[in-house]
């Protein structure tokens, strides 16, 4: 791949969704991402379905343009490789409970003396220091602790879970990218590496973005269903008489104006000026109206109207909208002699990016790397042959 971090060669000692979808951004825009793994202890996501030619579809996605060398992190054989590679890498990404890199001989300091400018990120879920520093967390509970949960849901549901891992990706994974872009940058300064501490936990209470500055000035939380944006007004989720949605978001009064219009409703206008809160009425309207046509029927309706009114779609269905095709946001990936389609980097850059290659095989780039790192191939031939390395063909 060629992309803006070409030349920047990353060590990824992580696995599952934060750490991996973080280095897969890395990977996206040309950096050598390589990934460390355990011969004996493979990541979950290999085993995660569907499969597609006997691999995960999920791992050939998020581990795309990675290279795997697959070591056993116990042996102090494997600790010495790394050290190695340490040495000819900018970043090390790893997202291990705080104090494991320590005891395994692979934490910030020790791998700092071999390498004074390396970038080193650790992503966990409450963060390098305080009271819960150790204690296991998901998605779930991050976005719980921080308060977004509170607000996000029914009056009658209480807090909904989200479709997608919303602390997780956008409170670990791309506060990770964020830190490490940065951390390069003032390397380019200083000369210096650091240690970036990302916590999951920490980005999804700086989601709070609109209602936690509220609440911190005015001392009154926000409910959920009670505000402009999660239910509180008529921006929401209309289902149409066959079970589909529509996304109504024309807050703007040009846009509103619009909507009602091609509602059929323009007399409804004067209504949505309420405060939120107070335009359920309006809003049980507005769901009556829908319920009246099929989802085929609202998306003719609103196809060229420009009110913020777009058709709930499936994820087979957005792969195939015209805006996403005209985005090449999908990109056929080979896979055993298949084709694959992957949500492609959402980031376009001017430069050719080259043509994505799927997920590695465990321990398929062992040999490479390690004798590229300047092992000799003897050494690299006892680390196999003792089981402490894995090379697959």
């Amino acid at each position: 791949m060629k992309g803006p971090l070409t030349g920047i060669r990353v060590l990824d000692f992580s696995t599952l969704l934060p750490g991996p979808f973080a280095t897969m951004m890395l990977a996206d825009m040309g950096a050598q991402v390589t990934r460390i793994e355990s011969p004996t202890r493979p990541d979950l996501l290999r085993s995660m379905a569907p499969m597609v030619a006997g691999r995960s579809a999920a791992h050939l996605t998020m581990n795309r343009n990675k290279h795997s060398v697959a070591l056993d992190l116990k042996s102090p054989e494997a600790i010495e490789a790394v050290h190695t590679l340490v040495g000819q890498y900018d970043v090390v990404v790893e997202q291990f409970r705080p104090g494991v890199m320590e005891r395994l001989g692979l934490g910030y300091e020790r791998l700092k003396a071999i390498n004074p400018q390396l970038i080193y990120c650790s992503i966990t879920g409450y963060g390098q220091h305080g009271p819960m520093q150790a204690k296991a967390g998901h998605d779930i509970n991050y976005l719980a602790l921080s308060g977004l949960a509170s607000y996000s849901g029914r009056l009658d549901t209480g807090p909904v879970l989200s479709g997608t891992q919303v602390a997780d990706l956008a409170g670990g994974s791309q506060q990770a990218v964020v830190a490490i872009l940065a951390a390069l940058l003032g390397r380019g300064v200083s000369g210096e590496g650091q240690h970036l501490d990302v916590a999951m936990a920490d980005g999804a209470l700086a989601m709070n973005a609109l209602y936690g500055a509220g609440a911190l000035a005015s001392g009154e939380a926000p409910g959920p269903g009670q505000e402009m944006l999660n239910g509180g007004g008529f921006y929401d989720y209309y289902r149409t008489a066959d079970d589909r949605y529509f996304a109504v978001g024309g807050l703007e009064p040009q846009f509103a104006k619009e909507f009602f219009h091609a509602l059929g409703r323009p007399q409804w206008l004067t209504r949505a000026a309420a405060p939120p809160g107070q335009q359920q009425a309006l809003k049980q309207d507005i769901a009556a109206c829908f319920a009246e046509h099929s989802f085929d029927h609202w998306r003719r309706v609103f196809a060229d109207v420009d009110c913020c009114c777009e058709p709930v779609l499936t994820v087979s269905e957005a792969a195939a909208h015209p805006q996403y095709q005209a985005r090449n946001m999908l990109t056929p990936v080979a896979v055993a002699g298949q084709e694959l389609l992957q949500v492609a980097m959402p980031v376009k850059f001017r430069q050719s990016q080259g043509q994505p290659q799927a997920g590695a095989v465990l321990g398929q780039h062992t040999k490479a790397v390690l004798l590229e790192a300047g092992l000799t191939p003897e050494a690299v031939q006892a680390l196999l042959a003792s089981g402490v390395a894995l090379q697959s063909d």
